[in-house]
């Protein structure tokens, strides 16, 4: 069918889906954030994992096989060391400067796409890369910890993201969205099981220098409790959401629309921690938003 707006098929509703998904990511990170001090990633994971789990497996129930099991494995197991990345950061960095590290992740989806995918890449779609680049380092330059050593874990976590999302869309088309997320989610249970025993071994200095990692389970409160059910709804929608937006036609596109992470990561810094952009942030999100406009008109000429 003719698309009278000249996008491929589907490629608007995967703009869409990625930007409702990263306003759902941010907005977890920001809850884990503001939990850390008081359960362990570990926890957190599993507990929420034991929500999310049977409602997909219930969503799923009438998928009998499985195609890619291998490849749906991969991309689990890269979206689990990506979460991984990001919340060891969470407790020592602020959102803004996590989000700003993160979302390289663009850049390496663009050239995985180009020498993986032999997608290729237009010069306007080049320098809409360029330009959201642009404004990510406009907006890590002025905090002071933006250049710790630390900051390169988050840019791990970008290429993980990456990797996932290229797999997502060369292997795992045939596979459905309900079922991807299914996976990641027990990989993350599986994982953070693990991690939960191994930290009955952690040393004690290790355990109390960095709790959020190293310490056991916490004793759970009330509101405890709320933040679970809140990450688990989260985790529903963001599972689904990653899935179909990177099984859209040409990832690159929907890559740079992930740049608005950026701004709902501001957004609830502000709501949860009373973080106020500056002047170098807010232009680099201008940058942000302008790169992902750039990259959607070079795609419609493309598609002319």
């Amino acid at each position: 069918m003719r698309q009278t707006d000249g996008h491929p098929p589907g490629e608007i509703a995967g703009v869409a889906t990625i930007v409702a998904t990263v306003f759902a990511m941010a907005l977890a990170d920001a809850i884990v954030k503001y939990a850390s001090s008081g359960m362990t990633l570990w926890q957190i994971w599993v507990l929420r994992a034991l929500i999310v789990v049977p409602v997909f497996a219930a969503l799923g129930r009438d998928r009998v096989r499985m195609a890619a099991p291998g490849w749906v494995l991969i991309r689990s197991l890269a979206l689990v060391l990506m979460y991984l990345g990001i919340y060891a950061a969470i407790p020592l960095l602020t959102l803004s400067v996590i989000a700003a590290s993160l979302y390289t992740s663009p850049l390496f989806i663009t050239l995985l796409s180009a020498v993986c995918l032999r997608e290729p890449i237009r010069p306007r779609q080049w320098l809409a890369i360029a330009v959201g680049f642009a404004g990510v380092v406009l907006i890590v330059r002025p905090a002071a910890e933006g250049f710790r050593p630390l900051a390169l874990i988050p840019i791990s976590a970008a290429f993980l993201y990456a990797v996932a999302a290229v797999v997502t869309r060369a292997k795992c088309t045939r596979v459905s969205a309900r079922t991807l997320a299914l996976w990641l989610n027990l990989t993350l249970l599986t994982c953070g099981g693990l991690a939960s025993l191994l930290a009955l071994f952690a040393p004690p200095a290790l355990a109390t220098a960095y709790p959020f990692l190293f310490a056991t389970w916490r004793p759970m409160a009330g509101t405890d409790l709320s933040v679970i059910a809140s990450l688990s709804v989260l985790m529903i929608g963001i599972g689904v959401g990653l899935a179909r937006a990177y099984q859209s036609p040409r990832p690159q596109v929907i890559a740079t629309f992930d740049y608005s992470f950026l701004i709902f990561a501001a957004f609830w810094g502000y709501v949860f921690f009373g973080e106020v952009p500056d002047a170098w942030t807010i232009l680099g999100m201008v940058l942000i938003s302008g790169a992902g406009a750039l990259v959607l008109s070079a795609g419609a000429e493309v598609d002319h």
